[in-house]
């Protein structure tokens, strides 16, 4: 059965969007060559896909399918590759498999992270080429980048404003009128290579800012000063600051992106690096402190019971993509520390192919752990009644009652 709209990738990116594409009444399809239905990704639950699935959406394996829809949006993965920068062969893949089936006056979208200049130099050809059909005569070419943000209960995909830029202007309204069924706000960039850049933007924001707020957070430590104080008047400023908060590093899906050296993009982004260096120094620094406290309490980090709390890289998650988590407990096992963790998300946790233990009573078991250390703030924490239990606690995130735990 024809359907309106192809999602291609039911990742952390395709599931959102199929979500709010089923939510809108779209006939919705979502290109899964896998076996079974996709794993839950991007803040779409389990329950969510059934409930997909009970409205109309289905998961199809015959890539002849993709040649009867009128918008087909690719959100292949495109994780960092071995020379820091994004690995196109997903990318590449999902074009060349919707490229043999495109039809004409099909709109395609790409939602995925890449460098500026990657929908026109690097995706535009491979479907021309496998088509024989033209960009912007013979069918539409657009980007728009992703901003599903999981968890987020304020700003879902409806009253989220889309950004949208074409290789024609005639290929961005029919972008726009596509997006304009599923948000409240369209808008539209000058081109492809304007809104590539935006993604490029937001996402490096977010790194940088983290990557100074950590190192205040390391300067106030030394400072004896306390940041989340800090941070708790410096965001009553009505203009010229954002809030941001430390953390034991930075995980997920949004990898900070220096297009430096990358073809096709070219160019470099100095302070990207420098925040990339910063915050990858964050699990190091939080084993520091952890050694430091046991010390101060007659204890070696060799032989020390150590509990890790939330090992996803957002609260109310169970998505370990990229958690700092990872290699906090690589290196305390490094140190000869015996390391179990908590995470009601996560009911199996390996290590660099190690399991970690799972604590299933969590007092019973911070009460009996030398250091418990909080990675991450799931809403089901009492932080209060954790705070008296535990014999020892670090807290990465500042949540805890003032004066309960030691803060980063």
């Amino acid at each position: 059965m024809p359907a309106d709209l192809a999602v291609i990738g039911l990742g952390h990116l395709g599931l959102p969007l199929a979500q709010a594409a089923v939510a809108a009444r779209i006939e919705t399809i979502g290109y899964h060559p896998g076996p079974g239905h996709p794993e839950p990704a991007g803040g779409v639950t389990a329950a969510d896909v059934r409930r997909m699935l009970s409205a109309g959406f289905r998961t199809v394996t015959d890539p002849a399918e993709l040649g009867r829809v009128r918008t087909a949006v690719i959100c292949a993965p495109t994780p960092p590759g071995p020379d820091g920068g994004p690995d196109l062969t997903a990318l590449a893949d999902a074009a060349r498999t919707l490229a043999a089936r495109l039809r004409p006056y099909t709109t395609v979208i790409l939602e995925s992270a890449v460098p500026p200049g990657t929908t026109e130099e690097f995706l535009r050809p491979l479907l021309e080429e496998g088509s024989g059909l033209r960009a912007g005569r013979d069918f539409h070419l657009a980007y728009s980048p992703s901003r599903t943000d999981p968890g987020n209960r304020d700003h879902h995909y409806a009253n989220t404003p889309k950004v949208i830029g074409g290789l024609t202007p005639a290929c961005t309204e029919s972008a726009a009128a596509f997006y304009g069924r599923l948000t409240e706000k369209v808008v539209r960039a000058r081109g492809l290579r304007e809104a590539e850049t935006v993604k490029v933007l937001e996402t490096n924001f977010r790194h940088v800012n983290t990557a100074l707020v950590n190192e205040m957070a390391v300067l106030c430590h030394t400072l004896g000063v306390d940041l989340w104080d800090v941070i708790r008047c410096a965001e009553t400023k009505p203009f010229g600051f954002q809030a941001f908060r430390p953390g034991p590093g930075v995980g997920g899906h949004g990898v900070a992106l220096d297009p430096g050296g990358l073809p096709p993009a070219g160019g470099s982004l100095r302070m990207v690096g420098l925040a990339q260096d910063i915050n990858s120094r964050m699990p190091q620094y939080v084993i520091q402190r952890c050694a430091t406290l046991l010390n101060e309490h007659g204890k070696s980090a060799r032989g020390a019971r150590v509990l890790l709390l939330g090992v996803t890289y957002k609260p109310d998650l169970p998505d370990l993509q990229g958690s700092p988590a990872t290699e906090i407990a690589r290196r305390l096992r490094d140190m000869g520390a015996a390391v179990s963790y908590h995470d009601p998300h996560v009911p199996d946790w390996r290590v660099h192919d190690l399991p970690v233990p799972r604590a299933d009573s969590l007092y019973e078991a911070a009460a009996s752990a030398d250091l418990t250390v909080l990675l991450q703030n799931h809403r089901t924490y009492d932080l209060q009644g954790l705070a008296v239990k535990a014999q020892l606690l670090l807290d990465t995130r500042g949540t805890t009652p003032v004066g309960a735990a030691h803060r980063l």
